[in-house]
């Protein structure tokens, strides 16, 4: 396979309010559904997952093609995109071509393998994926996640948002904030970083004014 190497990036980014974005070389990347149609919702990675697929096939389309990226999806998902914790990662288009040249060369030994699976006993198969096991990790608290990010109390974020201490106490206990909620904690950080570039502008003006 003729593999043309560039100096991109693949970022991920997930949202306080658990939205998820991906890009290659600072341009969105395509959910190539047209091709590979696994999860209409979008990307995820952490697990192997529907979603998480998706996003293997579209990073392995972007730099192969179609036919090795939908035979190799599973393998990249377990091997790289399982891997990507928390809410920011990034991966270079060099690292992704090492993985796709590898297993380009060991298309052969991966079939023997994959035979040699399908004939192990089913002992043997029970015993590997017992060994294997790992249990679920516990789901962080979106209410406390958020508070943390914003270095302020349940308290403080009630008074934000002018609504009832107990109430942010319960989204805290359902581990769920509703929709209009989620919305006023984005248009409240969102205010917070324009507040932000305006004070960086104002003492960017000051130093002019010094000099």
């Amino acid at each position: 396979m003729a593999i043309m190497r560039n100096n991109h990036v693949f970022k991920g980014h997930k949202t306080l309010l658990g939205a998820k974005y991906v890009t290659y070389g600072e341009v969105e990347l395509p959910l190539r559904l047209d091709m590979f149609c696994l999860s209409k919702n979008g990307f995820d990675w952490g697990n192997t997952g529907s979603a998480a697929q998706q996003l293997s096939f579209s990073i392995l389309c972007q730099l192969s093609n179609e036919a090795f990226a939908r035979e190799n999806v599973s393998l990249f998902t377990t091997d790289v995109v399982s891997k990507f914790n928390g809410r920011d990662w990034l991966i270079s288009a060099s690292e992704v071509l090492k993985w796709i040249e590898k297993h380009t060369k060991e298309d052969d030994t991966w079939q023997k393998q994959e035979e040699e699976k399908k004939e192990a006993p089913v002992n043997t198969i029970i015993l590997k994926t017992q060994k294997t096991f790992k249990k679920p990790k516990q789901k962080n608290n979106v209410v406390k996640e958020i508070c943390k990010e914003l270095q302020i109390t349940q308290k403080d974020l009630a008074s934000i948002l002018e609504i009832p201490e107990g109430t942010i106490s319960s989204w805290a206990v359902k581990n769920e904030i509703p929709r209009l909620g989620k919305k006023a904690i984005e248009f409240y950080i969102q205010s917070q970083k324009n507040q932000q570039i305006i004070e960086s502008y104002k003492s960017f003006v000051k130093l002019l004014d010094v000099s």
